[in-house]
C-alpha cells in the first residue's frame, strides 16, 4: 500500500526539545550536623572510595556524627536500586554520594541525590568541573534545579594521593554548605 505525501509542506523539528518538569522542593536543610547520621553512597567509580573515605575522615574532624553508614551501589552508570534508596533514607539524616566524572555516572549520581531529597534527606552529590553543565541539565529536567552539587576538580580516576587530598578538602567545605543550606556555593 502506498501512502500519498503532500510535498508542499515541510515539517521542521527542533532537536533541542523542551524541558517540562514540575518543580520539586529540596528536603529541609539540617540546622546542625553534630548528632546526625551520615550516609555515604559510593557508586563504585574509580577513586570514589578514596574520595568518600577521605571526606568521611575530614568531616569527622569537625563534626560529631551519631553514626556513619557506607553503601556501595551496583553500577556507577545506573540509578541505585529503589530498595537501596529506601534503606539509605531510613537509616540516615544526610547523605554524601559520589562521583559524577563522566556523562552517565553524573546523571545517575544526580538522580540518586534527587531520589533521596524527595524522601526528605539533604544530599550532597559530588561531580567534577567537566560535568557541571550535565549536572544542571539533569537537575532541571527532573524538576530540582535548586539542588546544588559539590563541584571538585577534574579528573578523578587517575590522580595522585595529593590530588585526592585536595579534592577531599573541596568536598569537606562544600558538603557542609549543601547540608546546612549555606550560600557558599560554587555552581
Amino acid at each position: 500500500m502506498l501512502q500519498k505525501v503532500d510535498t508542499r509542506q515541510v515539517r521542521v523539528y527542533d532537536p533541542r526539545g523542551l524541558i517540562r518538569a514540575e518543580n520539586v522542593a529540596l528536603a529541609p536543610r539540617a540546622g546542625k550536623l553534630d548528632g546526625l547520621r551520615l550516609g555515604v553512597l559510593d557508586n563504585a567509580k574509580w577513586n570514589a572510595n578514596k574520595l568518600l573515605r577521605g571526606a568521611m575522615a575530614a568531616l569527622g574532624e569537625s563534626v560529631k556524627f551519631a553514626q556513619v553508614n557506607y553503601y556501595v551501589k551496583h553500577s556507577f552508570s545506573k540509578d541505585a536500586f529503589p530498595e537501596l534508596i529506601e534503606k539509605i533514607a531510613a537509616e540516615n539524616d544526610i547523605v554524601l554520594t559520589a562521583i559524577g566524572d563522566c556523562g552517565s555516572c553524573t546523571s545517575a549520581c544526580i538522580r540518586d541525590a534527587i531520589a533521596l531529597e524527595k524522601r526528605g534527606i539533604p544530599t550532597a552529590a559530588i561531580v567534577t568541573t567537566e560535568f557541571v553543565r550535565e549536572t544542571a541539565l539533569t537537575r532541571t529536567a527532573l524538576g530540582m534545579a535548586e539542588l546544588e552539587p559539590i563541584i571538585i576538580s577534574h579528573p578523578v580516576s587517575s590522580i595522585t594521593q595529593e590530588q585526592v587530598d585536595q579534592r577531599v578538602a573541596q568536598i569537606k567545605t562544600q558538603s557542609q554548605a549543601v547540608w546546612l543550606g549555606d550560600k557558599l556555593r560554587i555552581g
